[in-house]
């Protein structure tokens, strides 16, 4: 079954929103480029588009992926406008005519759009594993960053395996 390494919305502005052990997870996105890279794994980029004035607008250095884990020339780079990075994106197609059935889920935001994308991938068939310690978020008013994220772990086990990056096999 052949797989594909997914990278959220992982953009400059994430990191001024203080994410939760944000070196911590861009060490652990870089270690899994180096390995799918190394087996020749497809790499996806979903970045998000918002409006003019937001701050992921299209074009600024905000919307920009962090260079710690920027893409290369072979990496497939998808740009969304909601949290499902399938919605009226091409990354099915894409998916598709690599020939990938089974993603490497990894971004920010935990509950929004790692979450959202999550799901649907599991709806459309794809087998998905979620890299528990390379997602993340911030805190809210009510919960901490490690409780939401802890809370994703458990919740889309249903929708994913979930597992240590480490433990990923490319």
């Amino acid at each position: 079954m052949k797989k594909a390494l997914m990278i959220v919305d992982v953009q400059n502005y994430m990191f001024q929103e203080a994410v939760h052990n944000g070196e911590q997870l861009l060490e652990n996105l870089k270690s899994l480029i180096t390995r799918a890279r190394s087996t020749n794994t497809p790499i996806f980029y979903i970045q998000h588009n918002a409006p003019a004035g937001a701050p992921l607008e299209r074009g600024t250095e905000n919307w920009e992926i962090h260079a710690d884990i920027a893409p290369t020339d072979q990496d497939t780079i998808i740009e969304k406008h909601t949290p499902d990075a399938f919605f009226e994106t091409p990354l099915d197609d894409e998916l598709k005519k690599q020939g990938v059935e089974h993603i490497i889920l990894t971004g920010i935001q935990t509950e929004i759009c790692v979450d959202t994308t999550c799901r649907r991938a599991f709806s459309m068939d794809y087998k998905v594993t979620l890299a528990v310690d390379t997602h993340g978020t911030w805190d809210s008013h009510n919960l901490t960053a490690k409780q939401i994220i802890q809370h994703h772990n458990d919740a889309l086990r249903w929708f994913a395996d979930t597992v240590l990056a480490e433990e990923i096999a490319f």
